[in-house]
C-alpha cells in the first residue's frame, strides 16, 4: 500500500492532499469536502477507510490553499464558487493521471455539501476519466446547468431528517439525465452523526462503486 502526503498542482495554487493507494487498486476516489471542512474531515476519512478495504485508492485534499482558507473565513468568497472549486477538482483528476500509482485508474468523485456540486461540474468536464459521482449530504442543486451535462452515474445519499437538503436533492435528481439513485438514510441528519448512519453511507458508497466497476469491466469485455 502506498501512503503519502502530496501537493496537487493547479493553475494558481499547490494544494495539499493525503493519497493512499492499495495494491492492487481498482479505482481511486477523490474526495471534495464542503465549506468549513478540510481533508482532515473525520467523516470523509471513515468513508475512505471503508472504500480502501475494497481495493480503491483515496485522495483527500484541500480545495483551498491556506491563504484562501483564511480569506474565505472572513469573506465567504470561495466556498460557494462552484465553478472555481470544480476547476480545482479537474486539475486533481488530471494530476492523478500523471502519477505512476494512479495513472489510468477510474476516478470516483465523492463530494460532501458544496463539494458535491463541484464534483458534478468536474464530472461533466472529464466524462472519460470519471467513473461515477457520489454525494453525501450534498448540494447538487448548486451545480446548475452542469447537472444536465453529467454523463456518468450519480449516487445521492441524504439523511432522512435532513429535510431541506433532501428536497434539494430530489429536485436536482429530476434534472439529471445520467443514471442516478437517491439513497435516504433513515433518521439521519446532515452530518450523519446518529448511530450507524455513517456506516450506512460508507457501505452504500462501497456497493455502488463495486457495481459501477463491474459494469465497466463487463462493458470492456464485451467490446
Amino acid at each position: 500500500m502506498i501512503s503519502e502526503m502530496v501537493l496537487v498542482p493547479t493553475h494558481d495554487a499547490m494544494l495539499p492532499g493525503d493519497l493512499v493507494v492499495p495494491t492492487p487498486a481498482r479505482a481511486v476516489v477523490l474526495f471534495a469536502h464542503g465549506s468549513g471542512s478540510s481533508r482532515h474531515s473525520p467523516r470523509n476519512r471513515m468513508v475512505a477507510a471503508e472504500l480502501r478495504t475494497a481495493h480503491m485508492g483515496t485522495l483527500l485534499m484541500d480545495l483551498l490553499s491556506e491563504r484562501e482558507e483564511r480569506h474565505d473565513a472572513l469573506t465567504g468568497e470561495h466556498r460557494f464558487d462552484i465553478p472555481f472549486l470544480g476547476r480545482r477538482l479537474v486539475a486533481a483528476i488530471d494530476w492523478l493521471d500523471t502519477q505512476p500509482d494512479t495513472r489510468g485508474l477510474p476516478v470516483v468523485l465523492f463530494g460532501a455539501s458544496t463539494g458535491a456540486a463541484a464534483a458534478l461540474v468536474a464530472a461533466a468536464q472529464r466524462p472519460d476519466r470519471v467513473l461515477t459521482v457520489v454525494s453525501r449530504g450534498g448540494r447538487p442543486d448548486l451545480a446548475d446547468e452542469a447537472l444536465g451535462a453529467v454523463r456518468v452515474p450519480v449516487l445521492l445519499i441524504v439523511g432522512g431528517d435532513d429535510h431541506e437538503v433532501l428536497r434539494l436533492n430530489r429536485e436536482a435528481a429530476g434534472m439529471l439525465r445520467a443514471p442516478h439513485a437517491l439513497h435516504v438514510v433513515p433518521g439521519a441528519t446532515h452530518l450523519f452523526e446518529e448511530p450507524r448512519a455513517l456506516e450506512d453511507v460508507a457501505g452504500t458508497a462501497r456497493r455502488w462503486c463495486d457495481e459501477r466497476l463491474r459494469e465497466g469491466r463487463e462493458a470492456t469485455q464485451g467490446e
